[in-house]
């Protein structure tokens, strides 16, 4: 794999990096832990705006301050198939994860609870609701996440330091947020939460490694796609279960 040109070491591009990296674990801890206690309408607020203001702190840094062309889609379709591939495996292997393991254990059904509280709480307790945000997240938030992890916060490190430690700290950033939500249904010292975050960190990494590859996000974020859609198979079931009941 070719290695790009690499800036000056700069520490505005560090500060920037480094405020990129923790950022999204200060917006999932605004609208996820923080805003928890307060009306459906506040969190949805609370969220709306912490993400702006993450999805857009890029554009700001780059097209404001660096005064740099914004230039997210090249024209290749390289790279399709190998994120697809990896895509489809990973939810298939998710999926036989839930059913055929985690879905019968009590840690589960405890967590299962407190995610119907916050379904409830956040007002999607109707399967049309659910539909929308899985739509939504797979579709549109999966592609913000790779132009945020793999386009700005790896790609500005590839400018500072070589592939595998761009890879591994933009991973591990990737990674941050959602211990934050995992742990809140399974607990900072379960297994399964510091199980499913590295495997998100592991992902992350090979979607940078993908984009380095292929010079394109479309790869990383088909992939990152079909990983998100098997996610939210489970939680329509837990929905139409919340209605049942």
């Amino acid at each position: 794999m070719k290695e790009p040109l690499k800036a000056p070491a700069d520490g505005r591009e560090w500060a920037a990096v480094a405020f990129a990296l923790v950022l999204p674990t200060l917006v999932t801890l605004a609208y996820f832990v923080w805003a928890e206690s307060f009306s459906a309408g506040v969190q949805q607020s609370t969220y709306a705006i912490a993400k702006i203001i993450q999805f857009g702190f890029p554009v700001f840094w780059v097209g404001w301050v660096c005064r740099e062309r914004l230039q997210v889609w090249p024209s290749t379709s390289r790279g399709i198939a190998t994120g697809i591939v990896f895509g489809l495996f990973i939810a298939a292997t998710m999926l036989a994860l839930f059913y055929g393991w985690l879905k019968a254990t009590e840690l589960y059904a405890s967590a299962e609870v407190r995610m119907g509280e916050k379904l409830t709480g956040m007002q999607l307790d109707q399967p049309w609701k659910f539909v929308v945000l899985a739509v939504f997240y797979s579709l549109f938030h999966s592609l913000f996440e790779e132009y945020y992890w793999r386009w700005f916060v790896f790609g500005r490190l590839r400018r500072l330091v070589n592939f595998w430690p761009a890879a591994v700290i933009s991973s591990l950033g990737f990674m941050a947020h959602h211990v934050i939500v995992l742990a809140t249904y399974f607990g900072y010292s379960s297994l399964e939460t510091w199980l499913f975050s590295f495997s998100i960190a592991i992902g992350g990494m090979f979607w940078a490694w993908l984009y380095q590859r292929s010079g394109s996000l479309v790869g990383p974020w088909l992939s990152h796609l079909l990983v998100d859609a098997a996610i939210f198979i489970p939680g329509y079931e837990m929905v139409c279960q919340l209605i049942e009941s």
